[in-house]
């Protein structure tokens, strides 16, 4: 789709804030309720690396140096601030903002599709993960997300009578599934950078749009998917930080540098699976 489309999709993962005109409540749609449309306006405020936002990697309050502000951690998220535009972070932003694309509308189906899609990404990077040496530091981390997609895709069925779709081979999922396969067996550091944004990007943006989302389709419940039970997430961030500057160590700077440069792809495949949460039934 369109590079402009591709960069709204981006802006929302990280930092988004949704507003809501002319718009009625309505009470909790049951079993037999019929998928719907409404109308969100988005306006994007930021990206997330800078402000506390998406990928936890905001300014620090304090002269104390976090994970986030020390090692490869810091140069990953300098290299994703420069993917920012001047509005959405104006002391290092490098891109421009692009136009306002208009409404931005959810769909229960469309919703669906979206937590559908992830778990099939989930479910890989934590299948590649357990089962390679080269990401033992990865396991058990606290941010796994599969099992809390399975519930909540089941839940999502049962309570709106609506079946999760069938991944298609050339759908955003099992597309970016093959990629991330690839990367793990033959590109250690490029798969680091996709673990590493998607992961993170959903514990600030992405449960910023969980919560918008749930709030105007799921009469406020909140999903599993934008829970974490292992502990508060601010520390199981900081733990992954640091096994994955203790994994950099080891790099050469050219691969660094390949690391970084995959950033942006990393955007761009996220942003294709944000963007079914518009897909009408």
């Amino acid at each position: 789709f369109e590079a402009s489309l591709v960069c709204t999709a981006l802006k929302a993962i990280m930092m988004l804030t949704l507003r809501v005109q002319n718009l009625s409540r309505c009470g909790r749609r049951g079993p037999s309720a019929q998928p719907s449309r409404r109308v969100v306006r988005v306006v994007c405020h930021g990206h997330g690396h800078g402000h506390g936002h998406g990928h936890g990697h905001g300014q620090t309050s304090t002269a104390v140096l976090t994970e986030k502000d020390k090692g490869f951690i810091a140069e990953m998220r300098k290299v994703a601030m420069k993917l920012h535009t001047k509005e959405q972070a104006p002391k290092e932003g490098g891109k421009e903002a692009p136009k306002q694309q208009g409404p931005w509308t959810p769909t229960l189906p469309g919703y669906l599709r979206f937590l559908t899609e992830s778990k099939a990404v989930y479910d890989t990077f934590e299948r590649l993960v357990l089962h390679s040496d080269d990401y033992a530091a990865l396991r058990n981390t606290g941010l796994e997300r599969a099992q809390a997609l399975a519930d909540d895709v089941a839940w999502y069925e049962k309570t709106y009578n609506l079946k999760a779709p069938e991944l298609l081979e050339d759908g955003p999922g099992r597309t970016y599934c093959r990629l991330l396969e690839k990367l793990a067996r033959e590109d250690p550091p490029a798969f680091i950078c996709h673990y590493y944004n998607f992961y993170f990007a959903h514990t600030a943006g992405g449960r910023m749009i969980g919560n918008k989302v749930g709030g105007m389709l799921l009469d406020g419940h909140t999903l599993g998917f934008y829970q974490w039970p292992a502990g508060d997430v601010n520390e199981l961030l900081e733990r992954v930080r640091k096994s994955i500057n203790v994994m950099a160590e080891s790099w050469s700077p050219d691969a660094k540098a390949h690391c970084l440069d995959e950033t942006e792809a990393s955007f761009k495949f996220s942003g294709v699976i944000l963007r079914c949460i518009t897909e009408a039934a």
